[in-house]
């Protein structure tokens, strides 16, 4: 137990000083434009000697890389916690688009980087990634190389990246401001109240089914209010999209994402296949939680619904020593991460109006130091979610060692960390629940991320895929953009609702991210994934960390079919391991359904 009181406030002045106003940050931006400039320049001229010599210039060049990379992603992070911590600071949207402005920069002078890498003969690059120096970067450095000779020309895709900062991030941007300036309606005791949108998703857990119904009225048509500026956001930058992959020769809209996730589409393909075939059990779970409440049949506002009269509560305080201690079950690393992340005021926690919505792990690099953002008002769910973002930030520390070009890990195996130390804490919580109500709605929480991410996302993955379908052939409506959204979530819930939520593709931050596209599927291997982890862990039992910062630390330097096969020796384009990790998730799905019998 700890003695002192851990503060809900991040720390971002051991940054820089002064927030939006920091004359420390401004310097920090101007300088970081120079280092660009100097880092583009010494790219232009260099020409690559098609020789193995050129090992020693390679090697320098990946040092200013390094440097300039860090400055960048700090400055990123930066911002991204400003805007966070308060969606009033008007100045962070200036600071914002500068930010931007520079990484389209500094993605020039790499896009000349990585087409001078392609000039390089088959022969002397194995001979060059195979020096004492290069080794470690191997993997990294040829799959830059080998996208590049997939791209158009350095010139062409240096204009792409110019009119993306105000066309495709643009628009981005413009969704973020839809959403700040976003209030919903709710009436507490008799008066009006406006909620942000991070406050209004949290209603969604409330116990009482009227409070839900109104919030959900209330943002269907604050989101059906805004739909119009919405659907042109979402179709600009599709469309944006769209076309420098038909410029480049793609034909497939999951080309980039399968890319950048590291993993092939037969894997994809055979995970959500086994996912389709095993519904059933999810859709008994909905039905059977329909009844407890006293539904015939569930809406979408009663998804997260609790159940029970009672809701289990933790203070900040009490979730932060649980989460440690679970941790601390597993082994000390994951442990002592946590604890310095409460003590050194990593985590920006309190619940008080003007944040952001949802929740997020950022990494300040030039600092080593991560900075996590939520609103936790003490719900088994919020717990879950500060273990969730203490994972992503786990996996971060795991790979402090590495060179900062093998730490560029894809979103998906990002997404196991997370999924690992949450489901350490959610087991944790049902074993060590009180009472048979309290356990029962413990478990109901954590079948319910099986449900989200088995169903809510597999809506998302079918909406997706077929909205960039008709966007090929022109703009979609927002009232097409609804329909597409209805049918996909009742095909992934399997029809098992009563009503859902057609404005959802408005409502989700997750469609408008231009930094990864198709910003769904890889939560879903990610949480399949770890279940396959967690089941080697529970196991072996303690000894197993050291095994598992060890994948960790793989995670940016392989694809995941090798990572898969050289840490638990299975093949991901095969049924069985998914077959396997599904069976977890409705192992709990059948403890619920045989607690619930009566």
């Amino acid at each position: 137990m700890t003695t002192s009181t851990y503060s809900e406030v991040w720390d971002l002045d051991v940054f820089f000083k002064g927030g939006s106003d920091s004359a420390e940050f401004a310097a920090h931006l101007e300088n970081t434009a120079a280092h660009i400039s100097r880092f583009h320049n010494r790219v232009k001229v260099w020409s690559p000697l098609t020789s193995s010599a050129d090992t020693k210039e390679l090697t320098e060049l990946i040092a200013e890389f390094e440097h300039v990379a860090k400055r960048v992603r700090q400055e990123g992070a930066f911002v991204s916690c400003l805007q966070a911590q308060n969606t009033d600071d008007q100045k962070v949207n200036s600071l914002r688009a500068k930010v931007t402005e520079l990484s389209a920069s500094f993605q020039t002078a790499l896009t000349v980087f990585d087409q001078k890498l392609t000039s390089f003969d088959q022969i002397t690059w194995a001979e060059m990634v195979r020096s004492k120096e290069l080794k470690e970067l191997a993997f990294v450095l040829s799959e830059r190389r080998e996208r590049a000779a997939e791209k158009l020309s350095k010139e062409e895709e240096t204009i792409i990246n110019l009119l993306g900062i105000d066309g495709y991030h643009g628009w981005s941007q413009m969704y973020d401001l839809i959403v700040s300036n976003t209030k919903i309606s709710y009436t507490e005791n008799g008066e009006e109240k406006l909620l942000s949108v991070g406050q209004a998703a949290n209603k969604f857990s409330n116990p009482d089914r009227s409070t839900r119904k109104e919030v959900f009225r209330n943002w269907e048509k604050a989101w059906n209010g805004n739909s119009d500026y919405l659907a042109k956001t979402l179709n600009h930058l599709a469309g944006f999209r769209l076309n420098v992959y038909k410029a480049r020769g793609w034909e497939d809209v999951l080309k980039e994402p399968l890319d950048l996730n590291r993993m092939k589409k037969e894997t994809l393909e055979t995970m959500w296949a086994v996912i389709a075939d095993n519904k059933e059990p999810l859709v008994k779970f909905l039905n059977r939680k329909a009844k407890l409440l006293g539904l015939e049949r569930l809406s979408w506002y009663d998804l997260d619904a609790p159940l029970g009269k009672t809701e289990s509560k933790m203070s900040y305080q009490q979730g932060a020593e649980f989460i440690t201690d679970q941790f601390g079950l597993f082994g000390a690393e994951m442990s002592d991460y946590a604890k310095m992340a409460f003590e050194q005021r990593w985590i920006e926690a309190e619940d008080r109006a003007g944040k952001a919505p949802g929740g997020f792990h950022t990494f300040f690099p030039e600092s080593s130091q991560s900075r996590i953002f939520m609103t936790y008002s003490g719900t088994p769910s919020n717990v879950s979610t500060l273990a969730h973002e203490l994972g992503h930030g786990f996996h971060t520390y795991a790979m402090r060692d590495q060179h900062l070009l093998n730490r560029n890990y894809a979103m998906n195996v990002a997404e196991t960390a997370s999924t690992f130390a949450e489901m350490i804490v959610s087991d944790a919580s049902v074993k060590n629940a009180k009472t048979a109500e309290e356990k029962l709605a413990l478990l109901e929480d954590k079948v319910q991320r099986s449900v989200a991410l088995l169903m809510n996302i597999h809506a998302r993955f079918l909406f997706e895929t077929r909205f960039y379908e008709e966007r090929k052939n022109g703009m979609v409506s927002a009232a097409r953009l609804n329909e597409l959204m209805e049918q996909a979530q009742k095909e992934a819930y399997g029809n098992a609702l009563e009503e859902y939520h057609p404005s959802f593709w408005g409502s989700k931050l997750h469609f408008y991210i231009t930094g990864i596209p198709f910003y769904n599927f890889p939560y879903t291997f990610g949480y399949l994934f770890s279940l396959g982890i967690y089941a080697r862990a529970l196991e072996e039992g303690k000894g197993y960390e050291q095994k598992y910062v060890d994948l960790l630390k793989d995670t940016a330097s392989m694809t995941v079919e090798e990572l898969a096969q050289k840490h638990l020796n299975v093949d991901l384009t095969k049924r069985d391991f998914w077959e396997q990790a599904v069976k977890l998730c409705i192992d709990d799905v059948e403890e619920f359904l045989a607690l619930t019998e009566k």
